[in-house]
C-alpha cells in the first residue's frame, strides 16, 4: 500500500514524498508551490516541474539528509525498519534535520512554531552522549526526531543561556554536539584546533566551543544553517550539501568510488553561486587549506549551499575540519583527487596546476595561493588557544606540513 510523507519548508508544503505499492520512492512538488514563482526548489537536483522524480532522481537528495554507515544500521534495527529504506526512516526521525526541510505523515497538521525541548542537567547529557554509540541521535525515545548526516556520533541541541536541551518534535536546534571518540584520540580538540585555525586566517568556518560533562568532552559547533528569528526563537535557513545539489548518494560520496570530483564541484559553484567570484576564492582556500593540515575526509558531503534570507544562493561556511594525518591508522588518501594526486604528501605544482585548469581557475594566482595560505598558517599557529596535549600536537604536524608546502611551492 502506498504511503505519504509531506514535505515542508519551514511551515509552507513543498511537496510530498511517496513510497508506491512496489516500495519505491517518489518525489512531487505540491502545485502550490511549484506554480509560485516566489517560491525555490527543494535541491538544485530537484527543479521545481508537473512530473514525478522517481527514486533514482531523488534519492541523492532525501537520503543524504539521514545518517550514515553503522548509525544508520543501529537506527534500523531500533526502529525496527530496514536500513536502505529512506522512506521508512524519514518517517521516524525526519523532524530536525539540516536545512530548512521537515517531513510528516499525510494528515497530521503542519508544522507550527515547535517549542518543544526536553532540558538536560549535566547528568543526563553525560548519560546521553555515554548511550550515542547503542542509540545513535537518541532514535526511537518518545518525541524525538532528530536526523544528521554523516557516520560520526553527534547529536542537535539548543543552547540558551548555557543551557543545553534537546529538541522535540520539529523544534529547531542550535547547534552540534560531537562528543569524544574513544577510537580518535582528542579528535574534539583536533577539530576545535582546525577550525579555529581557519578562522584566524580569514576563513569562513563554523565556530565552536569545547565543554566537557562529567569525563566526557565534547564540541558544540554553532549551526549556519540557523539564525536568530522573531521573538528570540531559532529560524531554519535552507541548505544542502554538495552530494545532494548533484544528486549524488552519500554512500559514493568519495571520489574513487564514483563521487564528485574538485572539478564538479566548482563547476557546481560557479552555476549557483550568487556570488561567484567571492565564492570560488573561498572554496578555493578551503581545498587548499584541507591539503595543508592533511584533512583527507573532505569529501563533497564536507561542503554545503546555503539558501539565504534574500533567497541568494552562497557556499556554506566551513565544517568538519580535522587533521586526519594525525591519526595513522587512517587512509592516506585524500577523498577528492588535486590533479590526480590522491596523496597529500606528493602533491607538487604540477598537481595543482592541473586542478587549476580543470577547475577553470588561473594556474599562476593558484598556485601562489599554496604557498601563501602555508605561511597565513605557520604565523597563525602560535596565537590559537591549545587547551590539550592533542591540540598542541596537531599543531605541530600541520607547521611541519606548511613548512613542507612553503618549500615545496616556492618557485611555483
Amino acid at each position: 500500500m502506498a504511503r505519504t510523507l509531506n514535505v515542508y519548508l519551514d511551515h509552507d508544503l513543498v511537496g510530498q514524498l511517496i513510497q508506491d505499492d512496489g516500495g519505491q520512492m517518489l518525489f512531487e512538488y505540491a502545485e502550490s508551490w511549484r506554480d509560485d514563482p516566489d517560491t525555490i526548489a527543494l535541491s538544485r537536483s530537484l527543479p521545481k516541474r508537473e512530473e514525478s522524480f522517481r527514486q533514482k532522481e531523488c534519492r541523492g537528495f532525501f537520503g543524504g539528509i539521514l545518517p550514515e554507515e553503522g548509525n544508520r544500521r543501529t537506527i534500523a534495527k531500533i526502529l525496527g525498519i530496514s536500513a536502505k529504506n529512506d522512506f521508512a526512516m524519514l518517517e521516524q526521525i525526519g523532524g530536525e534535520c539540516a536545512g530548512a526541510v521537515t517531513f510528516l505523515p499525510e494528515g497530521a497538521a503542519p508544522p507550527g512554531d515547535d517549542d518543544r525541548y526536553r532540558d538536560l542537567d549535566e547528568t543526563e547529557l553525560a548519560k546521553i552522549l555515554r548511550e550515542l554509540p547503542r542509540r545513535p541521535l537518541m532514535a526511537g525515545e518518545d518525541g524525538i526526531r532528530l536526523s544528521l548526516a554523516g557516520a560520526q556520533d553527534k547529536i542537535a541541541v539548543r543552547l540558551d543561556n548555557g543551557k543545553i536541551s534537546i529538541p522535540r518534535g520539529s523544534a529547531p536546534s542550535s547547534h552540534i554536539l560531537k562528543p569524544a571518540i574513544a577510537t580518535f584520540a582528542g579528535v574534539v580538540f583536533n577539530e576545535a584546533f582546525c577550525l579555529a585555525l581557519a578562522r584566524e586566517i580569514g576563513l569562513d568556518a563554523a565556530p565552536a566551543t569545547i565543554a566537557r560533562t562529567e569525563d566526557i568532552d565534547y564540541l558544540l559547533v554553532e549551526r549556519f544553517d540557523r539564525h536568530p528569528g522573531e521573538e528570540d526563537k531559532i529560524a531554519r535557513l535552507h541548505q544542502e550539501d554538495f552530494c545532494q545539489a548533484l544528486g549524488i548518494p552519500s554512500e559514493i560520496k568519495y571520489q574513487g568510488e564514483g563521487g564528485p570530483s574538485l572539478a564538479d564541484c566548482f563547476t557546481l559553484l560557479r552555476e549557483t553561486s550568487d556570488a561567484p567570484v567571492v565564492d570560488l576564492r573561498a572554496l578555493l582556500d578551503a581545498v587548499l587549506f584541507n591539503l595543508i593540515i592533511g584533512n583527507h575526509d573532505a569529501h563533497a558531503k564536507n561542503f554545503s549551499l546555503l539558501y539565504l534570507p534574500d533567497r541568494s544562493m552562497r557556499l556554506a561556511p566551513l565544517y568538519d575540519l580535522v587533521c586526519t594525518v594525525f591519526y595513522p591508522e587512517l587512509t592516506k588518501k585524500m577523498a577528492m583527487k588535486i590533479g590526480g594526486e590522491a596523496k597529500s604528501n606528493l602533491v607538487l605544482p604540477k598537481h595543482v596546476a592541473r586542478f587549476a585548469k580543470n577547475a577553470g581557475l588561473a594556474v599562476p594566482l593558484t598556485l601562489a595561493r599554496v604557498a601563501a595560505l602555508a605561511k597565513a598558517l605557520s604565523a597563525a599557529i602560535p596565537d590559537i588557544e591549545k587547551p590539550h596535549e592533542i591540540s598542541e600536537q596537531v599543531a605541530a604536524v600541520i607547521v611541519e606540513r606548511a613548512e613542507s608546502f612553503v618549500h615545496r611551492f616556492k618557485k611555483a
